[in-house]
């Protein structure tokens, strides 16, 4: 097993990274644990991404993984802009990479993740258990000479404590860049809770054929309060029911690790 307090790199992956807002905002929110807060509108994000060759790794194999979350308000990452997230699913094709994931917090799981580009097609899928419960498509266009560098931060749980990793990465975009649909093919599972609304809202996206990234060597704890019963919900800046959301389209932003 490789010690979890190992950093690890991880270069030129496939990767689809892109968020929405969901279709139960409520649902999103019971996700998230007390220290931490979602954003306003509920923003769900996702990774479906492919690491070939075990030759692209520092010590971790070739493998594919999927990860969803739920974006954080009050914890962004280092550029102060881009948000933290909540890791809420974790899913590797790798028993290294769940051990691996799963020895510092993540809600890891073994399944498998498939991306297959036909013409200007990207179909991603992602399964656990032979089930299929995630499948995207986009259209995509080619890399250009345009990089995408900094960091991202992402909260785990272990042993009852909030940590928070810091993710740095430098990826190359394609453009153009359009999600056309997001289906939750599951609605027994877990992850159906963070399906997309009806019709599909996309805040952020971008598909990049060579993404490098590190796993931090060390986590930081988080601050995690009492026990509260107040109810998240009716934080300043929440949506009430029925209130209007914020307009949003595709557009094309960093990948987010």
């Amino acid at each position: 097993m490789l010690d979890p307090a190992d950093p690890q790199l991880v270069v030129d992956s496939r990767t689809l990274h892109f968020s929405w807002l969901p279709a139960d905002p409520d649902a999103v929110v019971a996700l998230v644990p007390p220290g931490l807060c979602p954003r306003p509108d509920r923003q769900v994000f996702m990774n479906q991404y492919v690491v070939e060759d075990a030759g692209q790794t520092s010590g971790l194999g070739a493998y594919s993984l999927t990860y969803i979350g739920v974006a954080l308000a009050g914890v962004d990452a280092p550029d102060g802009a881009t948000p933290g997230g909540w890791w809420t699913h974790y899913v590797t094709s790798s028993p290294r990479v769940r051990d691996y994931a799963a020895a510092r917090g993540a809600p890891a799981v073994l399944g498998h993740t498939t991306l297959r580009v036909r013409g200007d097609v990207l179909v991603a899928e992602t399964e656990v258990g032979g089930v299929p419960l995630i499948r995207t498509r986009a259209r995509i266009g080619h890399t250009g000479h345009q990089l995408r560098t900094g960091h991202h931060r992402y909260f785990t749980r272990r042993d009852g404590e909030l940590f928070s990793g810091v993710y740095p990465y430098v990826s190359e975009p394609v453009s153009p860049f359009e999600i056309e649909s997001v289906e939750f093919l599951d609605p027994r599972h877990p992850s159906y809770a963070l399906r997309p609304e009806n019709p599909l809202l996309i805040a952020s996206g971008c598909y990049a054929p060579r993404t490098s990234f590190a796993h931090p060597g060390g986590l930081t704890r988080h601050p995690t309060p009492p026990a509260s019963t107040a109810d998240r919900r009716e934080l300043p800046g929440a949506l009430a029911t029925g209130a209007q959301r914020p307009a949003v389209g595709v557009v094309d932003q960093p990948v987010r690790r």
